[in-house]
């Protein structure tokens, strides 16, 4: 049923009496005319609690779903009962890039995470319902686009984060099906000029959105980060920056996250005081 609400899956996953729970739901895209696969985790003493719970949106990389989050970062219910949050694991189809594809009217991935996602996590779920209460990252396709979002929607994120991000993707242009969303480079270089997050800095001269970039020293995508944090240096844009041995795979990514839902939830507890 075309509806601009959700309806939740009857699947529900129990880690054990006393630990997160899992919910697989489906929110319908007006934008796209489809609905999309969504996990949301939320903490053991979610049900019993009268608070409102801020929340971390997770943007898989390319060739990931909206399951990847829970299925294969083996800590995360832990750490979303550690923290009290609420984590959702969104699905940015296998090589979104997370924007409006400006040459593809089927990819609308900003206009379907801004306005129709979080909008109905907030009605649904008791959520702090203003970016003091929300924060994005993702790893890969996915840093990239927690970053894009971010940059471009502060009045919806108060923080974000990027794991092996590829901030700046136009030295790729035949790789992960970007020109599929964004056309050739060599036809379109203005789409692919206006979408990478490296030249998206001037949304963020104000300081307000508070960031945490990390990126492995083995991985293809370090000398992209470098140059954003080189980039951002320059423009006097704080945010936390972190090289570390480690390379584009899934341990780097679990070792990272640990670190990014830290910041997070300092900037949570910072935002109650």
């Amino acid at each position: 049923m075309k509806k601009a609400i959700c309806t939740l899956l009857l699947a529900f996953v129990f880690f054990s009496a006393k630990a997160a729970k899992i919910d697989t739901i489906q929110v319908f895209s007006p934008s796209m005319n489809k609905n999309i696969k969504t996990s949301v985790i939320v903490p053991d003493n979610y049900k019993k609690s009268k608070d409102r719970f801020p929340v971390v949106y997770l943007l898989h990389g390319y060739s990931g779903n909206y399951g990847s989050w829970a299925k294969d970062f083996k800590d995360l219910a832990k750490q979303v009962d550690q923290y009290g949050f609420i984590a959702i694991g969104v699905d940015g189809n296998y090589s979104s890039w997370y924007f409006d594809s400006p040459i593809d009217p089927s990819f609308k991935y900003e206009t379907y995470v801004i306005n129709e996602l979080v909008p109905f996590i907030d009605k649904n779920y008791k959520t702090i319902s203003n970016r003091d209460g929300r924060a994005i990252t993702g790893l890969s396709m996915g840093g990239h686009g927690a970053l894009y979002l971010s940059f471009k929607h502060q009045d919806v994120f108060g923080a974000a984060g990027s794991m092996s991000g590829g901030v700046d993707f136009r030295p790729f242009p035949n790789n992960w099906d970007i020109k599929k969303r964004l056309g050739s480079i060599t036809e379109f270089p203005e789409n692919w000029d206006k979408n990478t997050v490296t030249n998206l800095l001037d949304l963020v001269k104000d300081n307000k959105l508070k960031m945490i970039i990390d990126c492995g020293v083995g991985d293809f995508f370090m000398e992209v980060n470098r140059q954003l944090h080189q980039k951002m240096l320059t423009l006097k844009i704080n945010h936390d920056y972190i090289e570390r041995p480690g390379e584009h795979n899934l341990a780097y990514w679990e070792n990272s996250l640990k670190f990014q839902l830290l910041f997070f939830d300092n900037f949570f507890k910072e935002k109650k005081k």
